[in-house]
């Protein structure tokens, strides 16, 4: 693709000439195969991710609709015990923070399974998931969370506003980078949000990502890569201030913002916001010469994976993996890891189960697969699940497996 052939970027329309990152040609990261279509052509996309030498933006570029990424979906929240705890523990946080009750109306954009505003429901706290994805919508329907199935901006902010809806909490975990249209997505969270009311969203932190070596969280799906610095910018640009910050553990390391109405008294600012600016700063996340050498070091790290299971399978070693996630896929299409490297995943997800991984063809199957089989390795894919992984899957210990934890580098846990 040559430069003239690229777009803008989404926030300031700078053209993209900078390369951050460069992880080939990957197909959806959520488009598990059946049998049936093993011996048909996929569709590969480039994971060429820019950095705006402007605003400092990094990004992938929109190479697909998000009708095709998420009108049906594959990603459950609910089948993730970590990820449960952590929701339930943030309506703990949040419900004597901002006072909510019978009286208030929590609103959650892309809702999933309702994994988490079914913690508001058991309270009597009236909500509304908005989930584009018809067939996580159900569940969360078949939980007691009232749903719309639509993609979120400003125009279905403006359908609920004149409907009478507003939100007291205006609240999205892990859905900032999936959005192409970032004004669209962030003007409709203010058209949305009462005077008085406040906002908060979970995203993974840049920081992390590139300290941590994260490099598998690319995939068609995330198109924007966050720093605190951007996303104050962003925020100010449609109106709205952000007043505290949080880091939280979830995906290898993320931030949870509070913002409000810009000019607003309800929210006290607190000094986190500026404090993290500053982290920010001093590890040099706003200078350019900052982002040259994360891609070596993704290089780097492909290296080491290939030639631990190269000298796995030459010893004649069974490795298996477990989790089908998207992280997982982005991972193995980059370095071209197959069934001669992996015999299968395992996954929880009954949705996933018989089918097969996007582009590597590995078969998914049930977890109760791997004490059928006694592997080795278990090469665990979602990483940031590692410790519920290694709790759920402690009975290979009884023949001497060990699992394979490959970001930020190739580490065994015995």
């Amino acid at each position: 693709m040559s430069t003239d052939d690229r777009a803008g970027c989404r926030f300031c329309n700078e053209p993209l000439t900078r390369t951050f990152v460069d992880l080939g040609m990957s197909p959806l990261c959520q488009t598990h195969l059946e049998p049936a279509e093993l011996n048909k052509g996929e569709q590969f996309y480039p994971l060429h991710v820019f950095l705006c030498e402007k605003c400092l933006l990094v990004q992938l570029q929109q190479y697909v609709t998000p009708e095709q990424i998420f009108s049906e979906y594959a990603y459950f929240s609910s089948f993730s015990d970590t990820m449960l705890r952590h929701v339930e523990s943030y309506v703990e946080h949040v419900v004597p923070r901002f006072g909510l009750g019978q009286s208030s109306k929590v609103i959650e954009v892309a809702s999933n399974d309702g994994y988490l505003l079914q913690y508001f429901v058991k309270r009597g706290i009236p909500c509304l998931g908005i989930e584009p994805a018809a067939n996580v919508a159900k569940a969360a329907e078949q939980k007691g969370v009232p749903s719309v199935v639509r993609f979120f901006g400003v125009k279905t902010a403006r359908e609920l506003v004149d409907q009478g809806t507003q939100a007291d909490l205006l609240l999205g975990n892990n859905v900032l980078p999936h959005v192409p249209d970032l004004h669209d997505f962030v003007g409709g969270l203010k058209v949305l949000l009462k005077p008085e009311g406040a906002i908060t969203l979970e995203f993974q932190h840049l920081m992390t990502m590139m300290a941590g070596n994260q490099f598998d969280t690319v995939y068609q799906e995330h198109f924007s890569y966050l720093s605190l610095s951007f996303v104050v910018k962003m925020f100010a640009h449609h109106g709205l201030e952000l007043f505290d910050v949080q880091k939280i553990p979830t995906h290898g390391g993320s931030l949870r913002i509070f913002a409000k109405h810009a000019g607003s008294t309800r929210h006290e600012n607190t000094a986190n916001v500026a404090a993290l600016l500053a982290e920010e700063e001093r590890v040099g996340l706003t200078r350019l010469d900052h982002y040259e050498k994360f891609e070596e070091r993704v290089h780097e790290t492909k290296r080491q994976i290939l030639e631990f299971l190269i000298q796995a399978r030459r010893k004649g070693q069974k490795v298996v993996g477990y989790g089908a996630a998207g992280k997982t896929n982005t991972l193995l299409n980059f370095c071209g890891i197959r069934e001669d490297f992996i015999e299968y995943f395992v996954d929880r997800n009954p949705y996933k189960q018989g089918k097969f991984l996007p582009g590597t063809h590995i078969p998914i199957r049930a977890p109760e697969q791997i004490a059928q089989t006694k592997p080795d390795y278990v090469f665990i894919g979602p990483w940031n699940l590692v410790n519920e992984i290694v709790e759920q899957t402690k009975y290979i210990r009884e023949w001497g497996g060990q699992w394979i934890v490959p970001i930020p580098e190739v580490k065994v846990i015995k």
